[in-house]
């Protein structure tokens, strides 16, 4: 069975949750509270009496054979989880769960951008914004839909680069005037020397195939200047996901991108000018780096009753950007034409009346 770890109070015992408010970690039992280096501190000591790290191979072993249960460390219950899920809760004792054999070994991530966001300011959020959608179905946003409201840590692959160009060769530029009934036409040539560098920092991407991409990429950007080292105490009080992309694939996915942009800003630094071949082959990376981290966002689904398609509606956990696609309520669309079109047409025919 793959290994799993809750934060306990040092106090009275209870589950440890991080504070999006504070930055550090809070019990709701007791109302204690901890600074990310004392929680830090005390499990550096666990982990040195109880061979915690010593578990890690094991773990990473077990979570390659068995992928979908664990045991939650507070009742024992066997919890259940898809294979990217690195974070939950115990569906029996609704204690929080981090499922740290998910996030070990060189795969695991480097990077945490901590929530800043709590659940009420979110919801806050949430409710202004479906306050000015005319046309959703009440059942969108009521108590049952609410409960499902959830931070998810998505994991992210961050890629940094230098691109670099270089071009050489002969321009012409054709200039054409008329002078009465003749046109002069002057042709001149020149040397067109171009180099640059355009540094690419930190260009975050999608690494979750589950992950609706248009969502993932449109509730960017986060401050990627705000990433700490990741530690599994942020993830307690929130679900997580792992990645589940090959790094790869997304490397040579942003790399083409980067390049194709490279490409269009050199052309355009020569537009003026006529028979220059301006190809790929003038642009070059270096310095690639590619690092995994793990951000903040609130999510919430919805399945549109007697259909398959599923609703997203997602919150930036750090800025608040809100991105979402909203069902649409037939009913409140036919009232709102009705309460419109009907009046309207009682006045027509009034009109009518009185003009005959």
């Amino acid at each position: 069975m793959a290994g799993s770890i809750s934060y306990k109070c040092p106090n009275c015992g209870g589950e440890l949750l991080f504070s999006p408010e504070t930055g550090g970690f809070t019990c709701p039992f007791c109302g204690s509270a901890f600074t990310e280096d004392k929680i830090k501190a005390l499990y550096e000591q666990r982990e040195a009496v109880e061979g915690v790290k010593g578990q890690a191979a094991e773990e990473k072993a077990a979570a390659s054979d068995e992928l979908l249960r664990y045991n939650c460390p507070n009742c024992g219950a066997e919890i259940v989880t898809e294979e990217s899920t690195a974070a939950t809760f115990c569906y029996y004792c609704h204690n929080p769960v981090v499922l740290v054999g998910r996030l070990s070994g060189e795969e695991g991530p480097r990077y945490v951008l901590p929530f800043s966001i709590d659940r009420k300011k979110a919801l806050g959020i949430f409710g202004d914004w479906i306050r000015k959608k005319k046309f959703v179905p009440r059942a969108f946003y009521d108590e049952k839909q609410i409960e499902k409201f959830t931070g998810v840590y998505f994991p992210y692959l961050i890629y940094s680069c230098k691109a670099h160009s270089e071009l050489s060769g002969v321009g012409t530029s054709v200039e054409r005037r008329r002078h009465g009934d003749t046109e002069e036409i002057i042709t001149s040539k020149f040397q067109v020397e171009r180099n640059g560098e355009l540094p690419v920092d930190m260009v975050a991407r999608n690494a979750l195939k589950k992950a609706n991409r248009v969502l993932a990429e449109s509730v960017q950007p986060f401050d990627v200047n705000s990433l700490k080292p990741f530690a599994p105490s942020y993830l307690s009080g929130f679900v997580a996901e792992r990645k589940d992309v090959a790094s790869e694939d997304v490397q040579s996915e942003t790399r083409q991108e980067v390049a194709r942009y490279a490409l269009a800003a050199l052309r355009n630094s020569v537009s003026e000018y006529d028979g220059i071949p301006v190809t790929s082959d003038n642009i070059w990376l270096s310095d690639e780096k590619l690092e995994y981290a793990l951000m903040p966002v609130w999510t919430m689904t919805y399945r549109e009753p007697g259909s398959s398609k599923l609703y997203y509606f997602s919150l930036n956990g750090q800025s608040g950007k809100v991105v979402g696609e909203l069902p649409v309520d037939n009913g409140k669309l036919l009232r709102y034409f009705l309460s419109i079109f009907i009046p309207l047409f009682i006045a027509l025919l009034a009109l009518m009346y009185f003009i005959s």
